[in-house]
């Protein structure tokens, strides 16, 4: 009987010091629970209405469910009475290795979570970046995928893209085409340049608003070079360069302007 009356004695004991720990640490858990799936509810509707990448949405609220889920189990455990400062260190270390371990793949992950909160430029989207010119095909965690002009697929990390320079063509909606054109010197400017205007003005692709420019960018050795500068959508690019060109050409030769080209002098002694 002694011996039975002591285990209930020690009994008695745990159930009265422990007790009230395990009732708290059972009362943390449920309340925690409940307020973690408040807290991802809440984080839910802000990255639907903030418009955020599925994708992206649902990793971010998996980890902020798993790190809010951590860190409420070391607080149950430490309200047991249980030393919870090593086992958090362990996890701290844990973390630091693999942390170090993907290094890269965390800069370019963090890279794609910035690219598609800030949204830089979209899918579709012709920009240049890393060295590279070329149309968005996706936007991924890891990585961007462009279509360059040669048709060439070209993946750059999002880490690089993220800090590096982003040169968007597409966000204004309009672009302006670059080309060049030597005349001689005894061509009239003031026909060329009509002349010019009036190729510009044909093509339906380049627009009307902002119209299409001609001015004397230079006076070179041998020419007056004349900056030929019409304006297009940026999917129209190509094709209002080329035909620019083209048409450059024909319209000159048209109207009688020499487009001045080297001249070999042969000399006879």
């Amino acid at each position: 009987m002694e011996d039975a009356q002591v285990w209930i004695d020690k009994g008695i004991d745990f159930i009265m010091v422990f007790g009230p720990k395990i009732i708290g640490a059972i009362l943390i858990y449920i309340i925690g629970s409940w307020v973690i799936k408040k807290l991802v509810g809440v984080a839910r509707k802000g990255m639907t209405k903030q418009e955020y990448d599925e994708s992206l949405k649902k990793f971010l609220l998996s980890l902020v469910k798993w790190a809010l889920t951590i860190f409420l189990i070391i607080t149950v455990i430490s309200n047991l009475g249980v030393e919870t400062t090593s086992f958090a260190a362990v996890i701290a270390a844990a973390g630091l290795a693999i942390g170090l371990a993907l290094q890269g793949s965390l800069s370019n992950f963090a890279g794609g979570v910035l690219l598609i909160i800030f949204k830089p430029y979209k899918i579709g989207d012709l920009i240049e970046a890393q060295g590279v010119l070329g149309n968005v095909k996706e936007i991924e965690i890891f990585t961007t995928k462009l279509v360059t002009p040669e048709n060439k697929l070209a993946i750059v990390p999002n880490g690089a893209m993220a800090n590096g320079n982003i040169i968007n063509y597409t966000a204004e909606g309009k672009i302006r085409v670059d080309t060049t054109v030597g005349v001689d010197y005894g061509s009239d400017l003031q026909k060329t340049k009509e002349v010019l205007l009036a190729m510009l003005v044909s093509n339906p692709k380049v627009l009307k608003d902002p119209a299409p420019s001609v001015n004397v960018s230079e006076l070179a050795d041998s020419s007056v070079n004349l900056a030929v500068r019409p304006f297009c959508k940026p999917e129209d690019f190509w094709d209002v360069y080329f035909a620019t060109i083209e048409g450059t050409k024909k319209a000159l030769d048209s109207a009688g302007i020499e487009i001045p080209y080297p001249h070999e002098v042969q000399i006879n002694k």
